[in-house]
């Protein structure tokens, strides 16, 4: 079925839901940006509290991510969404109005929660819907819904940055950019009651009837029977339970999942999401200078996004992982060659924004993709969860250890980026070897080329 035969009205709905949840990630990822150093100061916390409350949201993301798999296998992937949606509004209003430090860390604990299920059920949900002609890029918007909403986060705490001085900044001027998420929360909790469910969830729970009305709509009727046929044959192989995950099948497309999404996060991407302010005020930036700059980090990361959504089903995965990879591993040994040798200003910016491009057109958007299509449907939640739980442990690990790295004596800012490159040329590496490509390729297609020897998978 050629891709203009599908109905677009009814995908559009699900690609509203991914890129909404995608939004409230990257607002929750880069609301931090900007806003800690107001609230360091007004909490008077030291580096390694600075990077505590940086990290606190991601102490959520770990337990939320895990818990999510096997809750969505078990309700379905709307009904976690929904309750996403309610976590994202209490922690957005929580984090306005804390009064100690450990009552901000609660709010954005539990704001966590909802980042982790919700990154680990948007692709998946997207997966699960999409025509196999458009799935990445449909996948990709997932994506592009995280860099908009770290776009225009970085662009609101610039704008709030600017409406009071350095006093009402540090008492008030972080709360509302921290409040501020409510307004999506509340855009998602109203999507998601028009919404209709993973056909090949409602397959798996016994309910065709529902899941064949979903993909008529989508596809019509040809479409669905095709899509009916192929997931009850894959259902009729698969266990469903967790220990499948870990048979010699499923050991290499676990061992992708788990280090892409590993990969993705020790390449310091978030170190420059939380902290670009940081980083550029490090490097002589002034402060408006440096909330300027943050926010074109942003728009560098959207534009690429759009590169990504419009290659992932011409190029490929693999070859943009290739491409993109090769890329970082340069613009970040030179970051951190600039810090050595003392460079400021343009120079230092365009190194990190050529490290941004690269990322945000293959190593940010392919890993949500490949895992949520190289997993069988039983098992996809539980998977995913694993997963999720890798990226979000490997994340709190950089949030946590940016600033005691940049503020070590030892270490520095330029040995700090100098690490990421070296993981990044590790990553480069894998993908040569050992990631297949899959664009084109059913979801059931996928899961059976597992049994293939890995030169017929390239």
């Amino acid at each position: 079925m050629r891709p203009s035969a599908f109905n677009l009205r009814a995908l559009l709905l699900v690609v509203s839901v991914a890129a909404v949840g995608g939004f409230l990630f990257g607002y929750d990822t880069a609301v931090i940006n900007g806003a800690n150093q107001y609230f360091r100061k007004y909490f008077a916390l030291n580096s390694a509290q600075e990077g505590f409350a940086g990290a606190s949201a991601i102490l959520g993301c770990i337990p939320g991510a895990l818990a999510a798999g096997f809750v969505s296998d078990r309700f379905g992937r709307r009904k976690v969404l929904f309750l996403c949606a309610i976590l994202y509004a209490v922690s957005a209003v929580l984090s306005a109005v804390p009064r100690t430090f450990g009552e901000f860390l609660v709010a954005r604990f539990i704001g966590g929660l909802g980042i982790g299920a919700s990154s680990m059920v948007c692709p998946v949900y997207v997966a699960e819907i999409a025509p196999k002609e458009w799935r990445g890029r449909l996948g990709s918007l997932f994506q592009l819904g995280i860099v908009l909403g770290i776009f225009l986060t970085l662009f609101i705490n610039a704008r709030i940055q600017t409406l009071g001085d350095e006093q009402w900044n540090t008492t008030t001027g972080w709360r509302w950019m921290l409040g501020a998420e409510v307004a999506p929360a509340l855009v998602l909790l109203g999507l998601l009651f028009f919404a209709s469910e993973s056909p090949r969830w409602l397959l798996k729970a016994g309910r065709e009837t529902e899941a064949r009305r979903i993909l008529t709509e989508v596809g019509g009727p040809d479409h669905a029977g095709r899509e009916v046929a192929a997931v009850r044959e894959a259902l009729r192989h698969e266990e469903g339970r967790l220990r499948e995950l870990f048979s010699p099948t499923y050991r290499r497309p676990l061992m992708i999942a788990v280090l892409l999404m590993a990969f993705s996060q020790f390449s310091g991407i978030n170190a420059i999401m939380y902290y670009s302010t940081k980083i550029l005020t490090t490097a002589g930036a002034g402060v408006k200078d440096a909330f300027t700059a943050s926010a074109v980090i942003g728009l560098v990361n959207v534009i690429f996004t759009f590169v990504a959504i419009s290659l992932v089903d011409r190029a490929g995965r693999r070859p943009l992982l290739l491409a993109g990879l090769s890329v970082q591993v340069v613009a970040l040994a030179l970051v951190g060659w600039m810090f050595h040798a003392g460079h400021q200003g343009l120079p230092l910016l365009l190194g990190i924004i050529g490290f941004i491009a690269a990322f945000a057109m293959a190593l940010g958007p392919i890993p949500w993709i490949l895992c949520s299509e190289i997993f069988p449907t039983k098992i996809r939640g539980r998977a995913m969860s694993v997963a999720t739980f890798v990226i979000w442990t490997s994340c709190y690990l950089v949030a946590q250890t940016f600033p005691m790295l940049n503020d070590s004596r030892e270490v520095g800012p330029a040995k700090t980026f100098w690490i990421y490159a070296a993981f990044s040329l590790v990553a480069l590496v894998f993908v040569f070897g050992r990631v297949p490509e899959t664009k084109g390729r059913s979801l059931e297609e996928i899961e059976a080329s597992w049994r293939e020897p890995l030169k017929d998978q390239r």
